[in-house]
């Protein structure tokens, strides 16, 4: 049950407009009892991602920081069948505790 409770943190970030997954966070630091969720996204929902991230830190909650962004590339088969790297992103973000 360790894995599943990492699991729950994560946001998927797709298509949506960035207000989606900045709800998405909030509620996830608030129902939880959280301290940490992750965002992450892959392609053209990567500035998406970001967007969020940061609506997030500065309009809805004062004490959440950026604590580590890991960027990477993952393979992709299309439906035809041909293989293309996609870009990837992955932005954790922690509460401060002390701050309230």
């Amino acid at each position: 049950t360790e894995e599943k409770k990492t699991d729950e943190n994560v946001i998927f970030v797709g298509r949506k407009s960035p207000i989606s997954y900045v709800l998405a966070v909030v509620t996830q630091f608030n129902s939880n009892g959280t301290n940490g969720v992750v965002i992450k996204a892959r392609g053209k929902a990567i500035s998406t991602a970001v967007d969020a991230a940061e609506i997030v830190r500065n309009r809805f909650m004062d004490n959440v920081e950026v604590n580590e962004i890991k960027i990477g590339t993952e393979g992709v088969t299309n439906e035809e069948g041909r293989k293309s790297n996609i870009s990837s992103i992955e932005i954790y973000l922690t509460t401060d505790k002390k701050a309230k």
